[in-house]
């Protein structure tokens, strides 16, 4: 095996120092193993967190990216889980792997991969055994890699917060990763499926993989389509990617003793809604930060007796990752992917 291997880093924040450098390959320790990578996902939060607007808590220099499938090729000392030669994909959350996330109410942290530690754009990664689950054997390594967290995101939400049950209704909002995920899995329990976009050529795309309502945001008001469409009973799971000031919409868009899933963003003012609409509605809100290593696991073996194929918008060379950036900022109908080797 080669001695030396490339990795993206920046040695301060922003897009514009990122750099491709060649490096030692790491060797692993005890409990660890390495991994060559074979594939990465992005994320909107690699974004964000590249041009600092998530604090600047993260070890330099530094190497972003948290989604990562590829396969391991060394073990360390007394490590368990894994051998050499099997597929494997990356746990966003590295250290919560099942039940409540231990934290504090003050400080919560934000211990995951590609900000508190070390990301996977790279050739090769050090990862402790316990942050890596098995890939699933119906999958790519570029479609693998989508599961981490866009994936997981869409099945905490749904299926281990949300208890989804056939015959429920789902608001979809946008076209992202966590997105059409939602969409998928919610249509794969047999639940009805809404989607909103300022797109009808992604709403077609989105009919296509089994939406059963789109709704143009640009053509009319999506909450009173909401209305219209479910004759004014709303929606049983809201999936909220957007945040901020559209939280007020989804309280106004969910069903009495429905379920609103704060997933994202993109939104970055303070959320707030109707005091009285929650009263009377007394839906469940529920924050969503990925999920833990059980349900990723869980995750891939849904996907794997389903036969769920994530949605890929486009893969990029792996010194394209400035260009991959442009496309996560402008808007992807799936995951973008950096094929790595």
């Amino acid at each position: 095996m080669k001695h030396t291997m490339k990795r993206w880093e920046l040695n301060e924040i922003g897009r514009q120092n990122l750099k491709l450098s060649e490096v030692e390959i790491p060797q692993p320790g005890s409990n660890e193993v390495l991994v060559r990578v074979n594939a990465v996902s992005l994320n909107f939060r690699d974004k964000v967190i590249i041009e600092g607007h998530m604090g600047n808590n993260m070890p330099m220099p530094f190497t972003p990216g948290s989604d990562m499938a590829g396969i391991i090729v060394a073990v360390g000392p007394k490590t368990t889980r894994f051998s050499p030669g099997e597929r494997v994909i990356s746990s966003f959350n590295a250290d919560w792997i099942d039940g409540k996330l231990k934290n504090t109410a003050k400080n919560p942290h934000y211990n995951t991969v590609g900000y508190a530690f070390q990301g996977v754009l790279a050739e090769y990664v050090v990862m402790n055994e316990e942050w890596l689950v098995k890939s699933p054997q119906t999958l790519t390594d570029a479609e693998a890699s989508t599961l981490v967290c866009s994936g997981l995101t869409a099945w905490f939400a749904l299926i281990e917060r949300g208890g989804l049950r056939a015959g429920e209704t789902v608001l979809v909002q946008g076209t992202g990763g966590v997105a059409l995920f939602a969409l998928q899995i919610a249509k794969s329990v047999g639940a009805e499926v809404f989607i909103t976009s300022s797109s009808d050529e992604k709403l077609a795309a989105a009919a296509a993989l089994g939406a059963d309502h789109g709704i143009n945001r640009n053509k009319e008001n999506w909450v009173e389509a909401i209305y219209r469409l479910t004759d004014e009973r709303g929606i049983d799971h809201v999936v909220d990617t957007v945040g901020g000031r559209n939280f007020a919409d989804s309280v106004r868009a969910v069903a009495s003793h429905g379920r609103i899933s704060l997933i994202g963003m993109m939104d970055t003012h303070d959320t707030s809604a109707s005091g009285m609409l929650l009263l009377l509605k007394s839906p469940t809100i529920q924050g969503i930060g990925v999920g833990h290593r059980r349900a990723l696991e869980d995750l891939v073996r849904a996907v794997d007796s389903v036969k769920l194929k994530p949605v890929i918008d486009k893969s990029f060379r792996f010194d394209q990752l400035p260009e991959a950036l442009e496309l996560l900022e402008k808007g992807a109908f799936g995951k973008i992917v950096i094929n790595v080797s």
